[in-house]
């Protein structure tokens, strides 16, 4: 079962990157770049501290910026522990798939997606009320998840478990806000 779980996987990535259109390539490498969602998190930044009281907001980014740290050690310690290639770096297929980025670490779990959902999903939970149109931030994770198999660089299974662990860290940090830092918040109130 585990031998057919990797042949989907490997088979999956194959064709997905293969859809590439090579007048594309310059779209999905600036999707898959960091830097390029900058704007994001300013406007995330932005957001918070229009919605919430100085305080209150400050709190909130405090939770996030521990979220980023939580999810960067579990990525790093996660990818190293499995030490699965990446499809850039398998000998096997690397030859068949169009390749954008070559990054030379370890592919399981997607960083990509375990921080971009985790990000999302605080960020949508502290403002799904305040913010009508929160539920369009999560374009940002599936455009950036997307992007990483067109560049070659993640399997399918790397982005999926990514992706559903950063959800249940998002989720994780918002119940622990929630427990421990909200109701602080809420006796220091006038």
């Amino acid at each position: 079962m585990w031998e057919d779980l990797l042949k989907w996987d490997r088979d999956t990535f194959v064709y997905l990157n293969s859809l590439g259109i090579e007048r594309y390539d310059g779209f999905w490498s600036t999707v898959t770049n960091i830097t390029t969602w900058i704007p994001l998190f300013l406007l995330f930044l932005y957001l918070l501290f229009q919605k919430f009281d100085r305080k209150e907001a400050l709190f909130k980014f405090f939770t996030i910026m521990g979220l980023v740290i939580f999810i960067t050690i579990i990525t790093h310690w996660t990818k190293i522990s499995v030490a699965r290639l990446r499809p850039n770096n398998t000998e096997e297929i690397n030859t068949i798939i169009r390749i954008l980025k070559s990054p030379t670490d370890y592919s399981f779990f997607s960083g990509h997606a375990s921080s971009s959902f985790s990000i999302t999903t605080l960020v949508f939970l502290f403002l799904r009320k305040q913010v009508k149109w929160a539920f369009l931030f999560f374009l940002w994770p599936l455009l950036f998840c997307m992007s990483r198999i067109y560049v070659g660089v993640h399997f399918p299974i790397d982005i999926i478990v990514g992706s559903v662990v950063g959800i249940l860290s998002g989720m994780l940090f918002y119940g622990l806000y929630n427990r421990f830092i909200a109701p602080g918040l809420r006796s220091v109130r006038p």
